[in-house]
C-alpha cells in the first residue's frame, strides 16, 4: 500500500487499538501529520473502555501534543478508516463502522505471517514497531517527519517501548528510523523514567524472589506476573547483575499473550537468536546479541500439546504450567543442539568432506576504500545483523546473492575473481549499507560496487550439518554465525582456517561438485 493511495478520501478517521501503547499514539501521529501535510483534515481516536492513564503516556500526549482523542461512543460512520498499530476487527481494537477500511500494522496477521500488502494494507510483521512503517512509508512519499520534532521523537518512543528500550530491535529498517530522527533526547529519558508505577516495581521485587537457576550452563527463568512488557527488560537486566549468571530470560503468561524478555552477556549465545529460538513456531523473537525478547501465542501453545483451545477457553493455572515447561525443555534443548568452532584455532575433521569449486555465479564486490578512506572505523549494515570493522587498503567487501556480505582480502578477491566492466546491480529485501562511525554518514554499497564472477580457482571442502554450529570466523571472533542442518559447513582449499557457513538452499547456485 502506498500512502498517497488515502488521499483519494476527504473524510477519514485513523484508529489505534484499544488503551494504546507508545507506538500506537506515535503511528497515528505519523499518519495523520502525513495527511494534514497533504491538505486532508483526519481525525486520531481511540476507543475502548479505559482513557490512558499511565504516567509516561500522559506525557507524551501532553508534551509531544499528540493529536488522539478518547471516543468511547464514537457513532460515526467514515468514509476511510485507517487502524494503526492493530488490524481491524482483532478483539483490541473496539469495532468502528467505516465505508473503506485500510490496515497498517506490524504484528501477524491473521492471514499471513511476513509481509501482507495491497491497495488497503501494510502489514510487515517483521518490523520492531508500526512507526517504523510509518516513517518508511512517509519517506517513500518524500517527505522527513524530522519536520516535526515532536513527532519524530513521538516516533522514536513507539520504537523505543515497543522493542524494550531498543533491546529486541531486530530489523535494519528499525535501526535505520533510529539513526535517522532528531529526537528531543530529555523528553524521552523524562517518559521512560516515568514508565514504572508502585505496582510494576513490587511485581519486579516478587518475581525476582522466585527465580530457577540452572548450574550446568549457568542460565536463569524468571516468572513474573502480567505487566508492561518493559518491566521484564528491568527484571532481566538487574538478574544479570549476579555473578555466574550468563543468561536470563524474564516472562509472564496470560491468555491474552506470553511475553518474554533474554539477555545474555557471553558472546557463545546471542540473546537475538535465543529468543528466536523459545518461540519457534508459536510466535516471534528477535532483538540485539546482549537483549533480545519475543511473544509467544497462547493458542498455539496450547495446541502445540495436543489441545484446541481459543483465547478465551484457556485456563490461566494450566497455561502457566505449560509455559513454564516450554521455557525450561526448550532452554536445555538450546543448550545441546549446537556445537562451536572457533576458525583462528579450529582443526576441522575433513572426513566425509567433497571438494567442490564455484560456479560462475556473478556476484558484487566494493573496494571499502572507495566508501571511506583507510583507517575509517565502519558499521556494515545488513538484514543479518551489524559488522563493525575498520577500513584497510586490502580489505573489500563481498555482496551476494540475497545481500549478504562479507569482508575479503584483495590477495584472495584476485585469486577467486574476474573483475567485469559493470557494476554490481541487483533487488534486495534490504540493500547493505555503511555507516561511518564517527561521523554518522551512511553510503550504500552497491552505488559503489563492481560485478565479479568466479574463476573456478576458488576450491572448497564442504558437507552438510547434522547438528547446529555457532562459528566464530578467523575475521570476527565477537559475533558466530549460525549453521543449522542441512547448511554445509565449508573450508577453503588453500586456507584451513578459513571457515565459514553457507545456507542449504545458496549452495548448489553456488558451488558444483569436483
Amino acid at each position: 500500500m502506498k500512502l498517497k493511495n488515502l488521499l483519494q478520501y476527504n473524510d477519514i478517521v485513523i484508529q489505534c487499538h484499544d488503551n494504546p501503547d507508545a507506538d500506537a499514539l506515535a503511528s497515528g501521529y505519523a499518519l495523520y501529520w502525513y495527511l494534514e501535510q497533504k491538505g486532508k483534515s483526519p481525525r486520531f481516536i481511540y476507543r475502548g473502555r479505559n482513557q490512558v492513564q499511565k504516567s509516561n503516556l500522559m506525557i507524551m500526549i501532553d508534551q509531544l501534543s499528540v493529536p488522539v482523542s478518547y471516543e468511547p461512543d464514537f457513532e460515526e460512520k467514515p468514509e476511510l478508516l485507517v487502524t494503526v498499530d492493530c488490524q481491524y476487527g482483532e478483539k483490541n481494537v473496539t469495532k468502528t463502522e467505516a465505508g473503506t477500511v485500510a490496515v497498517i500494522d506490524h504484528h501477524e496477521s491473521m492471514i499471513k505471517a511476513g509481509k501482507e500488502s495491497d491497495e488497503n494494507h501494510e502489514i510487515r510483521a517483521n518490523i520492531g514497531s508500526c512507526a517504523t512503517i510509518l516513517w518508511d512509508m512517509i519517506r517513500e512519499e518524500g517527505l522527513d517527519v524530522n519536520e516535526n520534532r515532536k513527532l519524530a521523537t513521538a516516533m522514536y518512543y513507539g520504537l523505543f517501548t515497543d522493542t524494550n528500550r531498543l533491546s529486541e530491535v531486530s530489523h535494519p529498517l528499525d535501526r535505520d528510523m533510529i539513526d535517522n530522527l532528531i529526537i528531543m533526547k530529555s523528553l524521552i529519558t523524562e517518559m521512560s523514567n516515568s514508565n514504572i508505577t508502585l505496582r510494576e516495581l513490587k511485581i519486579t521485587g516478587r518475581a525476582i524472589m522466585d527465580y530457577q537457576y540452572f548450574y550446568d550452563n549457568r542460565y536463569m527463568i524468571i516468572c513474573a506476573e502480567k505487566c508492561d512488557p518493559n518491566i521484564l527488560g528491568v527484571i532481566s537486566d538487574f538478574a544479570m547483575e549476579t555473578a555466574g549468571v550468563n543468561v536470563c530470560m524474564a516472562y509472564y503468561s496470560a491468555p491474552s499473550e506470553i511475553k518474554f524478555s533474554v539477555r545474555s552477556c557471553v558472546k557463545e549465545v546471542h540473546a537475538d537468536e535465543l529468543a528466536a529460538f523459545l518461540a519457534e513456531g508459536l510466535g516471534g523473537g528477535g532483538g540485539h546479541i546482549t537483549k533480545a525478547g519475543g511473544t509467544i501465542r497462547p493458542e498455539k501453545l496450547m495446541r502445540s500439546i495436543g489441545g484446541s483451545f481459543t483465547e478465551d477457553e484457556i485456563n490461566e493455572k494450566q497455561l502457566a504450567k505449560v509455559a513454564a515447561e516450554h521455557f525450561k525443555s526448550k532452554f536445555a534443548l538450546y543448550f545441546e543442539s549446537y556445537e562451536i568452532i572457533y576458525a583462528r584455532t579450529a582443526e576441522i575433521d575433513m572426513t566425509g568432506m567433497k571438494l567442490y569449486e564455484k560456479l560462475p555465479q556473478e556476484l558484487g564486490v566494493a573496494k571499502l576504500t572507495d566508501i571511506f578512506p583507510a583507517g575509517t572505523r565502519v558499521g556494515i549494515r545488513t538484514l543479518e545483523g551489524d559488522i563493525d570493522i575498520d577500513i584497510n587498503d586490502e580489505l573489500y567487501l563481498m555482496i551476494g546473492i540475497e545481500g549478504e556480505v562479507y569482508p575479503i582480502k584483495a590477495e584472495k578477491l584476485a585469486r577467486s575473481y574476474n573483475m567485469l566492466d559493470k557494476r554490481y546491480e541487483r533487488t534486495l529485501e534490504y540493500s547493505p549499507s555503511i555507516r561511518n562511525s564517527l561521523t554518522g554518514e551512511v553510503r550504500k554499497v552497491l552505488e559503489y560496487s563492481h560485478t565479479v564472477i568466479s574463476t573456478g580457482i576458488s576450491r572448497i571442502y564442504a558437507r552438510p550439518l547434522n547438528r547446529s554450529v555457532k562459528l566464530f570466523t578467523a575475521w570476527d571472533e565477537e559475533k558466530y554465525y549460525s549453521g543449522d542442518p542441512g547448511d554445509y559447513i565449508a573450508v577453503r582449499e588453500d586456507d584451513p582456517h578459513d571457515i565459514y557457513v553457507i545456507r542449504e538452499r545458496l549452495f548448489p547456485q553456488l558451488y558444483k561438485e569436483i
